[in-house]
């Protein structure tokens, strides 16, 4: 009877250590698995400037629309005192507009956009950003220069030729070389050169993950 007495109370103190199962996983996996880390993330507002220092440079007379732009981030994105985006994030993107000047009217005019960045170390995320846009400079005083100096000399010779008439035809036949000259010249291009600096802004907002 002893005997039989002893291994019962053996038993109960058996079954009282054993871990309680809940869903056919111990508790204690549970709780692992409620401890694990959640990731954080942080939204960079639209509107936020990206300054990125050129990998390759483009034109109007260089490029043609859809060529790939690349550019690595020059200053961090911090918000709040913590870095979302570090120096160095690849940006890459494309040539949206090309243009070259006409001969009549017109600058040359060279827009690009982004559309992705990769930070080292990270996952890469889509990004939208306005258009960067150059246009070349007015050449509108270079232009009156090239018409008016012609029609100068003509009239000196001009009048040379025939007093007063032959100043007004000459000064209608310089003017005339000079208008021609600039409507067989291109106006300027516009050019940005590897390793320039340019700022874009988000057009859309970006979510990222925060450390």
């Amino acid at each position: 009877m002893r005997s039989i007495t002893a291994t019962a109370i053996l038993s109960v103190v058996m079954l009282s250590a054993t871990p309680v199962v809940m869903g056919g996983s111990p508790v204690a996996s549970a709780t692992a698995i409620n401890a694990a880390p959640v990731a954080r993330t942080v939204t960079i507002p639209a509107g936020t400037v990206l300054r990125l220092r050129l990998d390759r440079g483009f034109g109007s007379d260089i490029s043609r629309v859809e060529d790939s732009v690349t550019a690595t981030l020059a200053s961090p994105v911090v918000i709040n005192g913590r870095t979302l985006l570090p120096s160095g994030s690849v940006a890459s993107g494309y040539v949206s507009e090309a243009t070259r000047p006409g001969k009549v009217k017109g600058r040359g005019r060279v827009a690009v956009r982004f559309t992705r960045i990769d930070p080292a170390g990270r996952e890469s995320y889509s990004i939208r950003t306005r258009p960067w846009v150059a246009v070349a400079p007015a050449t509108k005083k270079k232009d009156a220069l090239t018409i008016g100096i012609p029609a100068a000399g003509g009239a000196a010779v001009g009048a040379l030729i025939d007093g007063k008439k032959g100043a007004g035809i000459g000064a209608a036949v310089g003017g005339g070389a000079g208008t021609a000259a600039v409507l067989t010249t291109r106006g300027k291009d516009v050019r940005i050169g590897r390793g320039a600096t340019i700022s874009v802004r988000l057009s859309t907002p970006l979510t990222v993950q925060a450390d």
